[in-house]
């Protein structure tokens, strides 16, 4: 109750004084620019980690398929109406999905999996978890995370890195074609490949209509904050990088941290508590998900608006995503991990960090 009444308090707040709150002699303060950016990114994270609250009360009480949905989609909606918001905004930054793309590949798959290996590692020396369901997660994200990030930098019919009209369209229904079969494989017939370990302590809620509406609404009413709040985050955020001259790609970064802090604690918590088959599926169920589901989105807006998308990577880009991927086939090529896994994974997050602020 209390992440509803700070997130749907600020709303009003600012539909009531936004335009004094967000005005130019406001944001040219930078006390009070900072006060807002920490204001409007608080509550955005603290709605944000009860998104995946009530997502999981859901996936707890509906089962599979409905589960895995509900909490993918709602996770994919914020991350879709943050960009959105960046890409319709004043500053209408074409490289938005591919920087927030690339930034969540590199966070996932090298910052929170390197550190929930560290960790998991020093406490508990190796952990097991699923080789098949991890196989499973990396032989569909190599794939789009090629074609959303690489192919577009290749490719001859466009003079930059944006896909054509034809390629769009093509390459957006593939990607979604290809993340249903994944959904349905997950769900279906092989969701064992995917279960959590028989140890987990954690015990299902009791289905009933009440309760599945009682999250149902929750939810719903958690998300509405963090989509209305976009668009002023947005504006303070694109402020205070013209002002002190950082990288436009902060603005991805931004965004990934926000769409995955949540999910990230929790992957660390399960590596901690020895229970690295959650932290797979979350941290490459959410690499997966975003590069499935947001590619699409992505092009759609550019196709409907008009708007140049830039998706593309440059060289050093390339270079980083390539070894992301195979160091994460590499990492989770056997049945168990240790703590050298880890530190490599950290070692490549170290690099992309300097190269965001020295190209």
């Amino acid at each position: 109750m209390r992440r509803l009444i700070a997130g749907w308090g600020t709303v009003l707040a600012f539909a009531l004084f936004g335009g004094d709150l967000l005005s130019e002699s406001t944001l040219d303060k930078w006390p009070l620019e900072v006060l807002l950016f920490a204001w409007i990114l608080g509550v955005i994270l603290w709605c944000a980690f009860g998104v995946v609250v009530e997502a999981d009360h859901l996936a707890e009480m509906l089962g599979e398929p409905l589960g895995t949905l509900i909490l993918t989609l709602s996770i994919v909606v914020i991350e879709v109406m943050l960009i959105s918001a960046v890409m319709l905004g004043g500053g209408g930054s074409p490289t938005v999905g591919r920087d927030t793309m690339f930034a969540v590949i590199m966070i996932v798959l090298n910052g929170v999996v390197g550190l929930s290996l560290v960790i998991g590692g020093i406490r508990h020396h190796t952990q097991e978890y699923s080789l098949e369901g991890a196989s499973a997660y990396l032989v569909v994200i190599i794939p789009l995370a090629t074609i959303a990030l690489i192919m577009p930098s290749v490719t001859r019919s466009t003079s930059d890195e944006t896909l054509s009209t034809t390629q769009a369209i093509l390459f957006s229904l593939a990607t979604a074609a290809l993340y249903a079969i994944f959904l349905i494989i997950q769900t279906g017939r092989h969701r064992d490949l995917f279960t959590l370990e028989e140890g987990d302590e954690h015990r299902p809620e009791e289905r009933s209509p009440r309760a599945i509406a009682r999250h149902t609404v929750l939810l719903v009413a958690t998300v509405l904050p963090i989509v209305l709040l976009a668009k002023r985050l947005d504006k303070v955020v694109s402020h205070g990088i013209h002002d002190i001259g950082a990288p436009v790609a902060l603005s991805g970064v931004l965004i990934a941290l926000i769409i995955f802090t949540p999910e990230g604690v929790s992957a660390l918590k399960a590596a901690y508590a020895n229970k690295l088959q959650r932290t797979v599926n979350l941290c490459l169920g959410a690499c997966l998900s975003t590069v499935g589901l947001t590619l699409p989105a992505v092009l759609t807006i550019g196709l409907i608006t008009g708007r140049d998308v830039l998706l593309g990577l440059d060289p050093s880009g390339i270079v980083l995503i390539a070894l992301t991927l195979l160091l994460s086939v590499v990492t989770f090529s056997g049945p168990r991990t240790t703590v050298l896994a880890g530190a490599v994974h950290l070692l490549v997050f170290f690099v992309y960090l300097v190269l965001i602020f020295s190209p």
